[in-house]
């Protein structure tokens, strides 16, 4: 099964890619990998949430916009790729959680991104990982992902 056509399976429609908030590029292709910038939770071009897990944002809503970001950073790399059918699967996945000092929980909101990609790749989509604690991200988003996609 292509990826987009497991997409429409599961009811995904990946989001428009998202402007930079700096100077870089959304995601590029270096031999057979994709590489993605890290990805904010945007949704309909704004943030849904602002600060730091386990004071202003529950764990369950930063796992959605983990979530989020993944697809983001999906639809990142089908562009850069010629499309999402040009990708083969998912190799690392790295992710920021502004954290509370005394929030613990990074792995679980991370698992956001990695349970979502591994619904569209399937044992394609098992990858390596880093779930990591933050002070504070970019415009004071909760989490943000990056993703290095392989491709078909």
């Amino acid at each position: 099964m292509s990826v987009a056509d497991r997409l429409a399976e599961l009811g995904i429609e990946l989001p428009a890619v998202a402007a930079p908030v700096a100077a870089y590029v959304p995601a590029r292709v270096h031999g057979d990998l994709v590489y993605t910038s890290g990805q904010l939770p945007f949704a309909g071009g704004a943030l849904p949430a602002t600060g730091k897990v386990g004071a202003e944002v529950s764990a369950e809503g930063a796992k959605e916009y983990a979530r989020t970001c993944a697809l983001n950073a999906l639809a990142a790399a089908a562009d850069a790729a010629g499309g999402v059918d040009r990708l083969g699967g998912v190799l690392r996945v790295g992710g920021f959680v502004a954290s509370d000092p005394s929030f613990s929980g990074q792995p679980g909101v991370i698992n956001g991104a990695s349970e979502v990609l591994g619904e569209i790749f399937g044992d394609a989509g098992c990858h390596v990982r880093a779930a990591v604690g933050v002070s504070v991200l970019p415009l004071d988003s909760p989490v943000e992902v990056d993703v290095v996609f392989t491709l078909a």
